[in-house]
């Protein structure tokens, strides 16, 4: 089964919707009610300040669970084309480093101030948790091997954070930015060059470890969903992966008692509970698209998602903000504060949208 899976695109599309301008839409209709910026749903457009989970936190761990759900597909086509191991190998190394490449540029590689260029970046937590997912997928064929590499990584990245940072105040959670292990190792290596300058740095060194079991769920994900119709029917794999997402929720909950979910930190109880909100995800959309067969809807989605990384790149290079104040910004000026706001999120979404559907159009994708 080595057919695009239109609900991966989807999906992908579904996800990327909410950094191109969604979550601040949700935002601002909450707001149009009273104390309604300071409702639940309002809360779930943002990320959560440390320990927790909102949904804004599910953006980005989603997309490397996608990425890493990707390759069982691609890797089976490349075999069968009968490319050599070896191009494999260097083609995950490629892209591996290339999505740090264009983490350090969306950082601003290019202003040449590499004395405070910040060097962990989303997309290079990214590249590095995929490529390493990747290389063990590759070196490793048994699967019971492979989950105990992913269960390795976690396990491993607890254990570490059961020492304090050499340098903690007394007293200091060992899972605070003062505490941390994983953070004090980032302050070590690169000061300078981190978000918080000196600080710490959500996407770091440390946590790309457990972000590689991330990947690996995702791997395992496409691995499940490739066996043959004949072998498991397409509503049977819904059911088994909404049944894995159960046991992945309960195990994270179970882990969040002594290891708290942090996004921040990349917790291996955030792994967990969010590979459970990956998984049924993707099940929900596998189930209405490739198996339901309802895709007239898949349109809008898949125009983001087959451009996914264009348009993260896109937002930080081109002036979106400029070119939907200049058609909406009179119009949104006609409306009360509030709605004017709601004008130009719409606008903005729409702006960056039929820049996708230009590309869609003229087949023009990003791939890296």
């Amino acid at each position: 089964m080595n057919k695009r899976l239109e609900s991966l695109d989807a999906l992908r599309g579904f996800d990327m919707l909410f950094i191109m301008g969604l979550a601040t839409l949700v935002y601002n209709l909450c707001c149009l009610f009273p104390n309604g910026g300071e409702s639940w749903l309002a809360h779930q457009m943002q990320h959560v300040p440390w320990h927790g989970l909102a949904h804004h936190d599910t953006i980005f761990p989603l997309f490397l669970f996608i990425a890493g759900m990707t390759f069982p597909f691609s890797l089976a086509n490349k075999r069968e084309k009968g490319i050599p191991e070896k191009k494999i190998w260097l083609d995950v190394l490629r892209r591996g480093l290339m999505l740090v490449f264009l983490g350090l540029v969306y950082q601003g590689f290019f202003q040449f101030k590499f004395a405070s260029l910040r060097f962990p970046s989303v997309l290079g937590r990214i590249g590095l948790a995929w490529m390493f997912a990747a290389m063990v997928w590759l070196a490793v064929r048994k699967t019971s091997w492979r989950i105990a590499i992913a269960a390795a990584c976690l396990i491993g990245y607890w254990v570490l954070h059961m020492f304090p940072a050499p340098d903690a105040p007394a007293g200091a959670d060992l899972f605070s930015k003062e505490g941390a292990l994983s953070i004090w190792i980032d302050r070590m290596v690169m000061p300078g060059h981190l978000l918080q300058k000196g600080v710490y740095d959500p996407e770091g060194i440390a946590g790309t470890v457990p972000a590689i079991a991330t990947a690996l769920l995702g791997m395992f994900t496409g691995a499940f969903v490739r066996l043959p119709e004949e072998r498991v029917s397409g509503g049977r794999k819904v059911l088994w992966m909404l049944g894995a997402a159960v046991v992945l929720l309960a195990a994270g909950l179970l882990w969040s008692t002594v290891f708290p979910i942090n996004k921040a930190l990349w917790s291996s109880s955030f792994v967990l509970v969010v590979g459970a909100y990956s998984v049924a995800m993707f099940a929900l959309f596998y189930w209405l698209i490739d198996v339901k067969g309802w895709r007239k809807w898949t349109t809008f989605f898949k125009v983001v998602g087959m451009n996914s990384i264009t348009i993260y790149l896109a937002q930080r290079i081109i002036n979106f903000g400029g070119i939907r104040d200049f058609f909406f910004g009179g119009l949104a000026g006609l409306f009360p504060e509030k709605v004017g706001n709601i004008v130009l999120d719409l606008g903005y979404i729409a702006i960056c949208w039929l820049f996708l559907y230009f590309l869609y159009k003229k087949k023009v994708f990003l791939k890296v």
